[in-house]
């Protein structure tokens, strides 16, 4: 930053203050984080069971115009619309994930594979659905929004009430991964394959339950952005307010270390950053293409030891194969 003329002490103050100085920036924040929190949890819920799911983004558009069909193209009641909407996003996001799981089950095609096939499959399918099907009338350029009925209340700024909706659901991955048996033989089949199996374990159930859950929560997240997140309530053709968050979510679990309530922080911690890192521009002056590149390299920086981690591991179990089979 020094190199290109920039006084870092202001640019950082302008950061924190930003994302953390008064009670607005708090809650825009908290709006940033709340997606991040939800594709981080499908990628974190994956690792644990030895998979590596990159497709919270298209399940997250999944889940989205699934939100947009209910929430946006059909009249409810105000007491259940929203609930509703939220439901079949997350029903959507996580069927989304089933041919992931029988590629990999019957086929052995992996997960890598798969999940890219599935989100550019998936980004022009939702893409064509809001240019031609669920185009808003009077925006070409975006479908249809959230009626009134189905929008999550505001807080304040662009926080809604699906904030502590997210908090909750997270809280519950965190029981169901950690406090259950089920979660039990999720996280055995991650850390040993070939002794969960030797115990009686179904290593076909748990990868079908791990993309199923992470499948959830990503159509939870789309939920949250046409239904939780003002001022658009929708979805735009070019999927702007939607692109990347699923990737962006890898880095926050990475930081998080693949643990629910370490992604909450994490989370909180990379959506300071996003919304902090609008003020270095605006009050610092840094270039928009710097602000970004900082961002990304503090990330990495924070992210590069749990995925050093992860690689280990990996590399050990393959040696322990080996070593068994000669």
């Amino acid at each position: 930053m020094l190199l290109y003329g920039y006084d870092p002490i202001t640019a950082y103050r302008a950061l924190l203050t930003g994302a953390f100085g008064d009670i607005s920036g708090i809650y825009e924040t908290l709006s940033f984080a709340t997606p991040l929190i939800l594709t981080a949890l499908t990628f974190g819920i994956c690792v644990r069971s030895g998979l590596f799911n990159i497709g919270a983004e298209g399940q997250m558009y999944m889940g989205a115009i699934g939100a947009v069909m209910i929430g946006g193209a059909m009249s409810l009641p105000a007491g259940i619309h929203a609930a509703t909407a939220t439901l079949f996003a997350m029903l959507l996001g996580g069927l989304w994930s089933i041919p992931v799981s029988i590629l990999k089950i019957t086929r052995n095609v992996h997960e890598v594979v798969s999940t890219i096939m599935l989100n550019w499959i998936s980004f022009w399918l939702v893409t064509y659905l809001i240019t031609y099907q669920l185009t808003d009338p009077m925006r070409a350029e975006r479908a249809v929004p959230a009626q009134e009925t189905a929008r999550y209340t505001v807080i304040g700024a662009s926080l809604t009430t699906i904030f502590p909706v997210v908090i909750a659901f997270t809280l519950l991955i965190y029981f169901i991964v950690w406090r259950t048996t089920l979660g039990y033989e999720l996280r055995l089949v991650g850390y040993n394959p070939e002794a969960a199996r030797y115990a009686g374990i179904s290593i076909p159930r748990a990868v079908v339950m791990s993309f199923l859950l992470g499948g959830l929560a990503a159509g939870l997240a789309g939920a949250s952005q046409v239904l939780g997140r003002p001022p658009s309530w929708t979805v735009y053709a070019t999927l702007g307010n939607l692109v990347n968050l699923g990737f962006e979510g890898i880095g926050v679990s990475l930081i998080g270390r693949n643990h629910p309530i370490g992604i909450i922080f994490a989370a909180i911690f990379y959506g300071g950053i996003l919304h902090g890192g609008r003020f270095m521009e605006f009050e610092a002056g840094v270039a928009s293409e710097l602000v970004r590149a900082i961002n990304g390299i503090i990330i990495v920086a924070l992210a590069i030891p749990e995925l050093l981690s992860m690689v280990s591991g990996v590399v050990k179990r393959r040696r322990g194969k080996e070593v068994e089979a000669g």
